[in-house]
């Protein structure tokens, strides 16, 4: 009996090693594994397919490519061609206006223009105010107005004083602006000096105006005039944002000249300059009224005229005004 089940068990070792020495064609290698899907089961003469059956549906792909290929892809419908008949007419909500005809057709001769070479006008008064000061009282004015495009303008700059009904002190610049980058101006032009029993002065004047780092306010103007006369202007403000629309402006202004000019009550070196700190408020973006104070002071021979004709060397100023945009 024991050498009976050994020829057994020898015997079927050798079934299922031969068993496993045949290959499985492709179709059922590769999807056998569905054979069991949804509970339904296949027998293993189904799951195999023969040489000649692969070759059939190769042949019936194989026609079917053909036929697509025949297809008459030229007779279908694309976009373009005629409007159909019952098409919107293109000019019924323009009331019968259009661009090339009519009221509002071009001459021939007139091109599109970019934004940037259009021109635009601007009024700035930044100080138009009421002054006061050791008992007196005097009005001044301060402002620019210019004309021009993005890169070049036409500017008109002047500020002075006025006291009793006239003109007591003048500075009137003529200039031509050029933008040399994305916030600075260069400019060039003349500056007019005039004052009430002082004898008139013109200079060439060269300078630039612009926002520096951290957003401070610069204009900064060398001059020249005849007999060797130089000058150097500079003034910077900066504002600072107490709500959206109230803020504190501080402000510093001198003057330098490289020569005395005693009819004038000029002396050489640093003349003058003032400091000073407004209160502004915003009512829109074109009138912004304001109340403020200003330090005034003279230097060197300028202080000596000064005393000389019976001035202070140093004052405080209350200021109130308003700003003016157009």
């Amino acid at each position: 009996m024991e050498n009976l089940s050994s020829l057994k068990m020898t015997l079927l070792a050798a079934v299922v090693t031969a068993a496993m020495a045949v290959p499985l064609p492709a179709s059922a290698q590769a999807h056998s594994g569905h054979a069991t899907h949804n509970g339904a089961t296949q027998s293993p003469a189904a799951s195999a397919v023969s040489p000649d059956t692969g070759s059939a549906v190769k042949q019936e792909a194989e026609q079917g490519a053909m036929d697509g290929a025949g297809m008459d892809h030229g007779a279908m419908q694309t976009q373009g061609g005629s409007a159909p008949a019952d098409a919107r007419d293109p000019n019924a909500y323009s009331e019968g206006y259009m661009r090339n005809a009519g009221k509002y057709a071009l001459p021939p001769s007139q091109a599109l223009r970019m934004s940037d070479e259009h021109n635009f006008a601007s009024v700035y008064l930044d100080r138009l105010e009421y002054v006061r000061a050791r008992g007196q009282e005097w009005g001044t004015y301060d402002g620019e107005a210019w004309y021009g495009g993005t890169y070049n303008r036409a500017a008109l700059k002047a500020e002075g004083e006025v006291a009793g009904g006239k003109l007591r002190d003048s500075r009137t610049q003529v200039l031509w602006r050029h933008a040399v980058s994305t916030f600075w101006d260069t400019e060039l032009g003349l500056r007019f000096d005039h004052g009430q029993g002082m004898p008139n002065r013109q200079w060439l004047a060269l300078g630039f105006k612009g926002l520096a780092p951290y957003w401070f306010d610069v204009d900064a103007t060398a001059f020249v005039g005849p007999n060797g006369r130089t000058a150097l202007w500079l003034k910077t403000e900066y504002d600072v944002l107490l709500i959206q629309r109230l803020y504190l402006q501080p402000s510093i202004e001198v003057n330098l000249y490289g020569k005395d000019d005693e009819r004038r009550g000029i002396g050489s070196g640093l003349a003058n300059g003032t400091a000073g700190l407004r209160l502004k408020y915003e009512i829109t973006r074109q009138v912004t009224p304001y109340i403020g104070v200003e330090w005034a002071s003279s230097f060197g021979k300028t202080a000596d005229y000064a005393r000389a004709a019976g001035e202070p060397k140093q004052e405080t100023r209350f200021v109130a005004g308003v700003s003016l945009r157009f």
